[in-house]
């Protein structure tokens, strides 16, 4: 990737080439560039910002309900990762291995940790002793790497990705459940309340959950594309990990017991649903709550009112940062208005105040909303309480655009065709009644490439919320049409 074509703007169409269109967005938005090694990107200062908002809107939380935040080394021994078994065979495939340090041939083949419970859950063996040790939650930010992606879409799939994952252990199983719906529910806030994205909420099918673990949840997000992302999982791990590694501790009685686990983890991908989500063929858009520049404010000057209008301008500016915006003054003299009004579009700055003699002469301001254009005028002694008011109105906007997507394109069906005519033809999600037989999962993924994204729970917190949402006694599945007891959505995912 490069700037070289800055200035054309977006030539790719969302509606009709969506790859093409997000990777053109990307690009020339300033968010990532392709590295040399094919399935790794280099996150430029723009895309690195919206990671930096994400993480410190979630570490504050994490801190909040007890975690602290550890590093652990990017490296694992293969013996380490051999005894949990299921990671070994779920992982086997995409593990990168070194075997060699300087000019020497390694004793132990080393992992680049795919995942961090082998190389974490040991410690925490020696860290917990007794009931009085738990819970111990644990979170690292860091990148992990996957030999998988092939056709490398930025923050969406690469080989190497930024996430946390949050590691725990707990006295009861009851305790482990709470911290899974826990940290779901902070994933589920972090979409809604900061990257104005509606997210469904349920769990994986026993086929398709974590290795190792007795329940994965999910949140799952609608891309405009008609193609879901998984957004974030919370996993509950029961005692296997804790066997696997003697995770034990005393409890009050004197007796040995094992520990309940979870781990829980957001990557970067949620800035691809970011970008995807609300993004247009103007280039990027972003709610204000994640942007790193919210509002700018761009002077529109002739020679004659130049000094007057910067005077003006720079002072809406210094109000604005005093208030706590994160405002930004283009006073470029080799760049003309129009120039600047479709940078700061491209880059998906949510507001725009446009100043010029009319508005220095009436004591106002002209604000311009991303992505409608929608304009008002402002009185200057309200600005920086007009300016919020008006960054909330954005936000509002964006996710009720994707509130209204999302709520349109659930469907349900009848029929193995009408499952699969519905997700050619319109995308999103189909809520059919299912089995549970994965048999029924590969007769649809091979025909028209959907497949189960995600079960609706019982919402009703503790282990009673990781069981399936019922359909009514004596429905049948509408694929095999044996009796189905859970419904399963089916979709087509990232």
């Amino acid at each position: 990737m490069s700037d070289q074509s800055q200035e054309l703007g977006i030539t790719e169409s969302k509606a009709h080439r969506p790859g093409e269109w997000y990777a053109e967005v990307v690009r020339k938005a300033g968010l990532a560039d392709y590295a040399p090694m094919g399935g790794f990107i280099v996150t430029k200062p723009r895309g690195y910002a919206l990671w930096e908002a994400l993480q410190g809107t979630l570490d504050g939380w994490f801190k909040e309900t007890g975690v602290s935040n550890v590093y652990f080394p990017m490296f694992i021994p293969e013996s380490y990762l051999e005894r949990e078994k299921d990671v070994v065979e779920g992982f086997d495939p995409e593990v990168a291995w070194v075997t060699q340090g300087g000019h020497e041939e390694l004793e132990e083949r080393l992992a680049v940790r795919p995942t961090s419970e082998s190389i974490i859950a040991p410690f925490m063996a020696q860290w917990v002793r007794s009931h009085r040790d738990l819970p111990l939650r644990l979170n690292q930010w860091c990148s992990v790497v996957r030999w998988e992606a092939t056709d490398t879409k930025p923050f969406f799939r690469t080989k190497e990705f930024m996430w946390q994952e949050g590691h725990t252990a707990h006295a009861t199983d009851e305790d482990a459940w709470e911290e899974v719906w826990t940290r779901l529910g902070q994933y589920e806030r972090a979409f809604e309340e900061l990257l104005a994205i509606p997210v469904l909420r349920g769990k994986k099918p026993d086929h398709d959950k974590f290795p190792g673990a007795d329940t994965t949840t999910t949140v799952e997000a609608l891309m405009p594309d008609g193609k879901s992302v998984q957004g974030a999982t919370s996993h509950h791990l029961g005692q296997s990990f804790a066997e696997a590694f003697d995770i034990t501790f005393v409890d009050e009685d004197e007796r040995e017991r094992t520990a309940y686990t979870t781990s829980w983890g957001l990557s970067w991908r949620a800035l691809g649903a970011l970008i995807m989500t609300h993004s247009d063929d103007q280039g990027l858009v972003l709610p204000p709550t994640i942007a790193p520049t919210q509002v700018v404010v761009v002077p529109i000057w002739q020679e004659d009112t130049k000094a007057a209008v910067l005077e003006y301008a720079d002072g809406i500016a210094t109000e604005l940062e005093d208030a706590g915006v994160r405002v930004e003054l283009d006073d470029r003299d080799e760049r003309n208005p129009g120039f600047k009004f479709n940078e700061h579009e491209l880059n998906g700055v949510p507001l725009r105040i446009e100043v010029g003699p009319n508005e220095v002469d009436d004591g106002e301001a002209t604000l311009v909303h991303r992505p409608d254009n929608e304009k008002a005028v402002a009185d200057r002694a309200d600005v920086a309480e007009t300016v919020e008011e008006h960054l909330e109105t954005i936000y509002a906007k964006l996710y009720a655009a994707a509130e209204e997507r999302l709520e349109e394109n659930v469907r349900t069906a009848d029929s193995p065709e009408e499952i699969m005519g519905t997700v050619g033809r319109y995308g999103g999600y189909v809520k059919v009644p299912w089995c549970g037989d994965p048999a029924d999962e590969e007769e649809i993924k091979e025909k028209v490439s959907a497949e189960i994204v995600m079960q609706p729970v019982v919402d009703d917190g503790g282990r009673g919320a990781g069981e399936p949402e019922r359909p009514p006694e004596g429905t049948e599945c509408v694929i095999c049409g044996e009796p189905a007891d859970q419904y399963a959505y089916f979709a087509k995912s990232y």
